[in-house]
């Protein structure tokens, strides 16, 4: 599995492991608890994602969680939102298909923030991905999602096909359980990207851990 990306010999994080990202919690003393717990479990990147919240409470959840990613040494990714990230001096930004031009995202990210694209099931789409900038991608949904139940299924032999054509990490997301996280491992994936069933989980540190031991379990 590939954890770096020798096109960029910049000294950004790797995307490995557990990707944990935010669900819509309005709360925002919860939420910070609930990533917090994450971290504490070994997630290694954190990607805010809130649809529901509106821009200033956007700003100001994100700014949180900033401030507790700094403390532990964990990169913060802001969902869709350029500008946002370059306001309070984020990671990175995480965008679709629709929601930017990657060689623009880029440019104004400069070389050393850290730019995911998702891809959906196209290896074409991710190659592409790679080309124009990205320092990972992620393919999915790779199992039924709750989150986005109308997403475009991802067969998980993108991810060994992958091997062979990119050089960045390939993130899974979509339905990512601990029932089914091993296959996409095994298939591939350098990390899982998880909402519900880390956040909707009793308890978010000890769902986190037993993400991330599948990971040690492997190598």
């Amino acid at each position: 599995m590939t954890a770096t990306n020798p096109a960029n010999p910049l000294n950004k994080p790797a995307i490995h492991g557990l990707y944990a990202i935010t669900p819509n919690e309005c709360d925002s003393g919860r939420l910070r608890d609930m990533v917090e717990a994450s971290i504490a479990g070994g997630a290694s990147v954190v990607q805010y994602r809130n649809k529901r919240a509106n821009s200033k409470q956007r700003h100001d959840q994100s700014r949180l969680l900033l401030e507790l990613c700094r403390r532990h040494r964990v990169p913060l990714i802001i969902n869709d939102e350029v500008k946002l990230c370059l306001e309070i001096g984020a990671d990175g930004v995480h965008i679709g298909a629709t929601d930017g031009d990657l060689r623009e995202v880029r440019a104004q990210l400069g070389q050393d923030r850290i730019l995911g694209a998702s891809c959906y099931n196209s290896l074409t789409l991710a190659s592409k991905a790679q080309g124009e900038g990205a320092d990972y991608i992620a393919f999915g949904a790779c199992f039924p999602s709750a989150t986005k139940p109308e997403a475009l299924r991802a067969e998980l032999s993108l991810f060994s096909r992958g091997q062979d054509v990119l050089h960045i990490p390939m993130v899974a997301i979509g339905g990512i359980t601990l029932i089914n996280a091993r296959l996409a491992i095994d298939a591939g994936a350098d990390a899982l990207a998880v909402i519900g069933a880390l956040f909707e989980s009793g308890d978010v540190e000890l769902t986190a851990r037993e993400f991330s031991r599948l990971y040690q379990s492997a190598n």
